[in-house]
C-alpha cells in the first residue's frame, strides 16, 4: 500500500490542533444530561474553539459514531453513545486517524528494515501501551474529574 507524503506525516507523536479539539468538545458534551443537546456557539465558546474549525471536527465525530446532532432552531451536538462507552483513542482516531509512534508500527511491509531493525519491536511494545492507555481512558471519567 503506497501512502501520500500527507500521511506520512499524519503519523507522529503529537496531537493536532484538531485531535485536542475534538477531545475537549467530546468531554464537554459527556457533562450534559442524557437528551439534550448543546449548540456548536456553546461548544466552542465553552471550549475556545473556532466555530467554524469546530463545525468540522462535530461532523467528522458525527460521522464517526461518536456524536450526533440534530438540525434547527432547538438542534445541536450530543454524545451518540454513552460516555462510558468512548475511548480517548476513538475520538482521537476520528480526527487524526490511526495513531502511530512510527510509521513501521502501522505499515512494518512499507518498511525494509522491521524485520532486522533493533528498535522495531521497542516502538512496537510501545505502540501497544500507548493504545492500551488511550483505549482504557473514557470520556466520562475525563468529564467528571475536570472541568475543562
Amino acid at each position: 500500500m503506497v501512502r501520500s507524503e500527507a500521511e506520512e506525516e499524519l503519523v507522529g507523536l503529537q496531537l493536532t490542533r484538531g485531535g485536542e479539539y475534538a477531545l475537549r468538545a467530546m468531554m464537554y458534551l459527556a457533562r450534559v444530561p442524557q437528551g439534550e443537546v448543546v449548540s456548536l456557539r456553546e461548544i466552542g465558546r465553552e471550549q475556545e474553539v473556532p466555530e467554524s474549525f469546530l463545525a468540522k471536527i462535530l461532523q467528522t465525530l458525527v460521522h464517526a459514531g461518536l456524536a450526533s446532532s440534530q438540525r434547527g432552531a432547538r438542534g445541536g451536538f450530543c454524545l451518540a453513545r454513552p460516555a462510558d462507552s468512548i475511548s480517548v483513542r476513538e475520538v482521537i482516531e476520528a480526527v487524526d486517524g490511526p495513531i502511530a509512534l512510527n510509521g513501521c508500527v502501522l505499515w512494518p511491509e512499507d518498511c525494509g528494515r522491521s524485520e532486522r531493525c533493533p528498535m522495531h519491536d521497542v516502538w512496537v511494545e510501545a505502540q501497544g501501551e500507548m493504545m492500551r492507555v488511550l483505549d482504557g481512558v473514557r470520556l466520562a471519567a475525563l468529564a467528571h474529574e475536570h472541568a475543562v
